[in-house]
Protein backbone atom coordinates (compact mmCIF):
# COMPACT_ATOMS: atom_id res chain seq x y z
CA UNK A 1 0.00 0.00 0.00
CA UNK A 2 2.90 2.53 0.98
CA UNK A 3 4.83 1.65 -2.42
CA UNK A 4 1.12 2.11 -4.25
CA UNK A 5 1.44 5.71 -2.94
CA UNK A 6 5.03 6.39 -3.13
CA UNK A 7 4.13 5.86 -7.01
CA UNK A 8 1.06 8.35 -7.17
CA UNK A 9 3.39 10.77 -5.55
CA UNK A 10 6.20 10.45 -7.61
CA UNK A 11 4.17 10.42 -10.68
CA UNK A 12 2.08 13.82 -9.68
CA UNK A 13 5.74 15.30 -8.67
CA UNK A 14 6.54 13.95 -12.54
CA UNK A 15 3.25 15.45 -13.82
CA UNK A 16 3.89 19.53 -11.98
CA UNK A 17 7.32 18.97 -13.30
CA UNK A 18 6.34 18.52 -17.05
CA UNK A 19 3.86 20.63 -16.57
CA UNK A 20 6.07 23.64 -15.21
CA UNK A 21 8.37 23.01 -17.91
CA UNK A 22 5.91 23.26 -20.88
CA UNK A 23 3.58 25.73 -19.68
CA UNK A 24 4.37 29.62 -20.86
CA UNK A 25 2.75 32.61 -20.46
CA UNK A 26 3.35 35.60 -22.59
CA UNK A 27 2.10 39.20 -21.88
CA UNK A 28 0.57 41.27 -24.53
CA UNK A 29 3.93 42.92 -24.77
CA UNK A 30 5.76 39.83 -25.64
CA UNK A 31 6.28 37.07 -28.04
CA UNK A 32 8.12 33.88 -27.82
CA UNK A 33 10.91 32.66 -30.64
CA UNK A 34 10.93 28.61 -30.22
CA UNK A 35 13.78 26.71 -30.92
CA UNK A 36 13.31 22.94 -31.49
CA UNK A 37 16.07 20.89 -31.22
CA UNK A 38 18.09 23.55 -32.01
CA UNK A 39 16.44 24.95 -34.78
CA UNK A 40 13.89 27.58 -35.17
CA UNK A 41 10.35 26.26 -35.14
CA UNK A 42 8.32 29.94 -35.12
CA UNK A 43 6.98 32.78 -33.00
CA UNK A 44 4.27 32.70 -30.31
CA UNK A 45 2.69 34.54 -28.33
CA UNK A 46 0.98 36.02 -26.55
CA UNK A 47 -1.06 34.21 -24.13
CA UNK A 48 -0.51 30.91 -23.25
CA UNK A 49 2.32 28.76 -24.66
CA UNK A 50 2.56 25.09 -24.43
CA UNK A 51 6.41 23.20 -24.99
CA UNK A 52 7.58 19.83 -25.48
CA UNK A 53 10.55 20.22 -22.36
CA UNK A 54 14.19 19.31 -23.02
CA UNK A 55 13.14 19.15 -26.93
CA UNK A 56 11.64 23.51 -27.31
CA UNK A 57 13.36 26.15 -25.46
CA UNK A 58 11.61 29.89 -25.63
CA UNK A 59 13.47 33.15 -26.01
CA UNK A 60 11.30 36.15 -24.55
CA UNK A 61 11.36 39.09 -26.42
CA UNK A 62 10.13 42.35 -25.39
CA UNK A 63 8.06 44.24 -27.67
CA UNK A 64 7.78 47.94 -25.96
CA UNK A 65 9.58 50.72 -27.13
CA UNK A 66 13.55 50.97 -25.50
CA UNK A 67 14.84 54.00 -24.03
CA UNK A 68 18.71 53.87 -24.60
CA UNK A 69 21.03 56.66 -23.46
CA UNK A 70 23.71 57.62 -25.87
CA UNK A 71 27.24 57.51 -23.56
CA UNK A 72 29.04 61.42 -24.11
CA UNK A 73 31.31 61.28 -27.68
CA UNK A 74 34.06 63.09 -28.85
CA UNK A 75 33.59 64.75 -31.73
CA UNK A 76 35.69 66.87 -33.80
CA UNK A 77 33.10 68.87 -35.79
CA UNK A 78 34.21 69.95 -39.65
CA UNK A 79 35.69 73.23 -38.41
CA UNK A 80 37.98 71.35 -36.09
CA UNK A 81 36.07 72.24 -32.49
CA UNK A 82 36.53 69.26 -29.85
CA UNK A 83 32.51 68.96 -28.24
CA UNK A 84 31.05 66.28 -25.93
CA UNK A 85 27.94 65.34 -27.25
CA UNK A 86 25.15 63.10 -25.50
CA UNK A 87 21.98 61.94 -26.52
CA UNK A 88 19.20 59.73 -26.51
CA UNK A 89 17.92 56.52 -28.83
CA UNK A 90 14.45 55.57 -28.73
CA UNK A 91 13.65 52.18 -30.74
CA UNK A 92 11.47 48.62 -30.67
CA UNK A 93 11.52 44.99 -31.80
CA UNK A 94 9.43 44.87 -35.60
CA UNK A 95 10.26 41.63 -35.59
CA UNK A 96 11.48 38.68 -32.96
CA UNK A 97 12.80 36.82 -35.25
CA UNK A 98 15.53 38.33 -36.54
CA UNK A 99 16.58 40.28 -33.71
CA UNK A 100 17.58 36.71 -31.84
CA UNK A 101 18.35 34.73 -34.87
CA UNK A 102 20.63 37.52 -36.92
CA UNK A 103 22.83 39.38 -33.66
CA UNK A 104 23.92 38.07 -30.69
CA UNK A 105 23.23 40.81 -28.51
CA UNK A 106 20.88 43.39 -30.37
CA UNK A 107 20.64 45.63 -27.12
CA UNK A 108 24.81 45.93 -27.50
CA UNK A 109 24.78 46.40 -31.28
CA UNK A 110 22.50 48.70 -31.43
CA UNK A 111 24.26 51.07 -28.50
CA UNK A 112 27.88 50.76 -30.23
CA UNK A 113 26.12 51.53 -33.85
CA UNK A 114 24.21 54.51 -31.97
CA UNK A 115 27.81 56.08 -30.71
CA UNK A 116 29.58 55.53 -33.89
CA UNK A 117 26.71 56.55 -36.17
CA UNK A 118 26.77 59.76 -34.00
CA UNK A 119 30.46 60.74 -34.05
CA UNK A 120 30.41 59.77 -37.87
CA UNK A 121 27.32 62.19 -38.79
CA UNK A 122 28.17 65.41 -36.50
CA UNK A 123 31.79 64.54 -37.48
CA UNK A 124 30.66 66.33 -41.08
CA UNK A 125 29.18 69.36 -39.36
CA UNK A 126 30.26 72.98 -38.06
CA UNK A 127 29.49 74.01 -34.87
CA UNK A 128 27.12 76.29 -35.95
CA UNK A 129 24.95 73.86 -37.49
CA UNK A 130 25.45 71.59 -34.00
CA UNK A 131 24.12 74.52 -32.57
CA UNK A 132 21.25 75.72 -34.61
CA UNK A 133 20.28 72.41 -36.90
CA UNK A 134 19.43 69.75 -34.15
CA UNK A 135 16.64 68.50 -35.58
CA UNK A 136 17.79 68.06 -38.68
CA UNK A 137 20.46 66.21 -37.23
CA UNK A 138 18.07 64.15 -35.37
CA UNK A 139 16.23 63.04 -38.24
CA UNK A 140 20.02 62.39 -40.31
CA UNK A 141 20.97 60.44 -37.40
CA UNK A 142 17.52 58.26 -37.01
CA UNK A 143 17.29 57.46 -40.73
CA UNK A 144 21.15 56.19 -40.99
CA UNK A 145 20.60 53.88 -37.90
CA UNK A 146 16.91 52.81 -39.28
CA UNK A 147 18.43 51.19 -42.19
CA UNK A 148 21.19 49.39 -40.55
CA UNK A 149 19.36 47.87 -38.06
CA UNK A 150 16.35 46.90 -39.94
CA UNK A 151 17.77 43.85 -41.02
CA UNK A 152 18.13 43.17 -37.15
CA UNK A 153 14.58 43.64 -37.24
CA UNK A 154 14.35 46.74 -34.96
CA UNK A 155 13.17 50.20 -35.85
CA UNK A 156 14.62 53.42 -34.58
CA UNK A 157 11.80 54.99 -34.10
CA UNK A 158 13.75 58.60 -32.72
CA UNK A 159 17.35 59.89 -32.22
CA UNK A 160 17.41 63.10 -29.59
CA UNK A 161 20.78 65.03 -29.27
CA UNK A 162 20.57 66.01 -25.21
CA UNK A 163 23.62 68.39 -24.84
CA UNK A 164 26.69 69.53 -26.55
CA UNK A 165 29.62 70.36 -24.08
CA UNK A 166 32.23 73.36 -24.90
CA UNK A 167 35.09 73.72 -23.27
CA UNK A 168 35.81 77.48 -21.94
CA UNK A 169 38.01 78.69 -24.53
CA UNK A 170 35.05 78.33 -27.23
CA UNK A 171 32.20 79.50 -24.47
CA UNK A 172 33.94 82.99 -24.42
CA UNK A 173 34.81 82.45 -28.44
CA UNK A 174 31.33 82.37 -29.07
CA UNK A 175 30.32 84.67 -26.53
CA UNK A 176 32.63 87.31 -28.48
CA UNK A 177 31.36 86.51 -31.78
CA UNK A 178 28.08 87.18 -30.59
CA UNK A 179 28.66 90.83 -29.54
CA UNK A 180 31.05 91.14 -32.25
CA UNK A 181 27.46 90.22 -34.37
CA UNK A 182 25.29 92.80 -32.19
CA UNK A 183 27.50 95.27 -32.47
CA UNK A 184 27.28 95.37 -36.67
CA UNK A 185 23.99 94.56 -36.47
CA UNK A 186 23.70 98.09 -34.28
CA UNK A 187 26.17 99.73 -36.45
CA UNK A 188 23.86 98.93 -39.81
CA UNK A 189 20.51 99.98 -37.63
CA UNK A 190 21.95 102.95 -36.89
CA UNK A 191 23.33 103.78 -40.41
CA UNK A 192 19.71 102.99 -42.28
CA UNK A 193 18.12 105.53 -39.54
CA UNK A 194 20.76 108.07 -40.41
CA UNK A 195 19.78 107.13 -44.25
CA UNK A 196 16.05 107.47 -43.99
CA UNK A 197 16.38 110.65 -41.53
CA UNK A 198 18.51 112.24 -44.59
CA UNK A 199 16.25 111.47 -47.05
CA UNK A 200 13.08 113.28 -45.12
CA UNK A 201 15.15 116.60 -44.21
CA UNK A 202 15.91 116.31 -48.18
CA UNK A 203 12.37 115.65 -49.21
CA UNK A 204 11.20 118.63 -46.28
CA UNK A 205 13.91 120.91 -47.39
CA UNK A 206 12.38 120.59 -50.59
CA UNK A 207 8.87 121.22 -49.70
CA UNK A 208 10.17 124.54 -47.58
CA UNK A 209 12.12 126.01 -50.47
CA UNK A 210 8.69 125.34 -52.61
CA UNK A 211 7.12 128.32 -49.84
CA UNK A 212 8.85 130.69 -47.94
CA UNK A 213 6.11 131.47 -45.94
CA UNK A 214 6.27 127.88 -44.26
CA UNK A 215 10.33 128.47 -43.32
CA UNK A 216 8.75 131.67 -41.39
CA UNK A 217 6.11 129.46 -39.50
CA UNK A 218 8.66 127.25 -38.45
CA UNK A 219 11.03 129.87 -37.19
CA UNK A 220 7.63 130.94 -34.93
CA UNK A 221 7.02 127.15 -34.25
CA UNK A 222 10.88 126.92 -33.01
CA UNK A 223 10.42 129.99 -30.74
CA UNK A 224 7.63 128.55 -29.19
CA UNK A 225 9.28 125.46 -28.34
CA UNK A 226 12.57 127.25 -26.45
CA UNK A 227 9.95 129.76 -24.72
CA UNK A 228 8.26 126.53 -23.18
CA UNK A 229 11.31 125.48 -21.68
CA UNK A 230 13.37 126.45 -18.83
CA UNK A 231 16.14 127.63 -20.32
CA UNK A 232 18.36 130.84 -20.05
CA UNK A 233 19.33 130.81 -23.76
CA UNK A 234 16.73 132.16 -26.28
CA UNK A 235 17.88 132.07 -30.05
CA UNK A 236 15.89 134.73 -32.28
CA UNK A 237 16.24 133.76 -35.89
CA UNK A 238 16.81 135.97 -38.41
CA UNK A 239 14.87 135.37 -42.00
CA UNK A 240 16.56 134.64 -44.85
CA UNK A 241 15.04 137.66 -46.99
CA UNK A 242 16.62 140.04 -44.07
CA UNK A 243 19.92 138.92 -44.65
CA UNK A 244 19.96 138.67 -47.99
CA UNK A 245 18.90 142.57 -47.65
CA UNK A 246 21.85 143.74 -45.08
CA UNK A 247 24.37 141.94 -47.60
CA UNK A 248 23.53 143.47 -50.95
CA UNK A 249 23.47 146.98 -48.96
CA UNK A 250 27.13 147.84 -49.12
CA UNK A 251 27.20 146.87 -52.43
CA UNK A 252 24.49 149.47 -53.17
CA UNK A 253 25.89 152.68 -51.17
CA UNK A 254 29.04 151.82 -53.58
Amino acid sequence: MMIDYAIYLILAVFVILFLSSAIRILREYQRGVVFTLGRFTGVKGPGLIILIPYVQQMVRVDLRVVVQAIPPQDVISRDNVSVKVNAVLYFRIVDAERAIIRVEDFMAATSQLAQTTLRSVLGKHELDEMLAERDRLNSDIQEILDQQTDAWGIKVTNVEIKDIDLNENMVRAIAKQAEAERLRRAKVINAEGEQQAAEKLVEAGRMLSAEPQAMQLRYFAALHDIAGERTSTVVFPLPVDLLAHLQGQPGADK
